[in-house]
């Protein structure tokens, strides 16, 4: 025990928490460390100011869901493969699970409970359940904030395009056809 109070392993974990924070998030958080190896991140989620002190290695994901709890977002396989924790930045479609939560300091962050407006869906949500395009729904939020982006970057031209663009999201019951039939309704809509 050193004379400040701090054992060895807790001057080691600290310090292996705060090298770990500022390699993977770089000068986002160099200046932010509090002394306890937390950091403060601000941002705006669906469209309402928010402020977390977290470690700097939790997720976008886990932050959402257990700090903030919002669950719309999923956790399927927390390894950027699956699709069902896709949320926007700023407008941009990234998977939730890979993304540290300080990275997004500043900026916009939008869920799958940040579409509606109220209780008037967005026309992708409208269009998923008109078109049945659900079975289990895990997978359901993931895809639609992934065709909200893919229509909104006017990829969706035609089924092929809709099916490249939407290769990231996996839905394990096969409800492809009324995915893309969702899609191509909200695209007119």
């Amino acid at each position: 025990m050193s004379k400040d109070g701090l054992s060895r392993r807790v001057f080691f974990g600290r310090a292996a928490a705060i090298s770990a924070g500022v390699t993977l998030a770089g000068p986002v958080v160099r200046e932010a460390v509090a002394d306890d190896g937390t950091v403060t991140v601000s941002f705006t989620l669906n469209g309402k100011p928010e402020t977390l002190t977290i470690d700097p290695r939790v997720t976008l994901l886990d932050a959402l869901r257990e700090r903030l709890h919002h669950t719309g977002t999923k956790k399927g396989c927390d390894r950027g493969q699956c699709g069902a924790c896709t949320v926007h930045i700023n407008g941009r479609r990234v998977v939730s699970c890979l993304t540290l939560a300080v990275t997004v300091r500043g900026k916009d962050v939008t869920t799958i409970e940040g579409l509606a407006d109220g209780d008037h869906l967005h026309p992708v949500q409208q269009a998923f359940v008109e078109c049945d395009a659900m079975q289990c729904g895990f997978c359901t939020p993931g895809q639609i904030m992934s065709a909200t982006a893919v229509l909104a970057e006017k990829r969706a031209r035609t089924d092929a395009e809709i099916q490249e663009a939407m290769s990231g999201n996996i839905c394990r019951c096969g409800a492809y056809p009324n995915i893309l039939a969702a899609i191509r309704q909200a695209g007119g809509a």
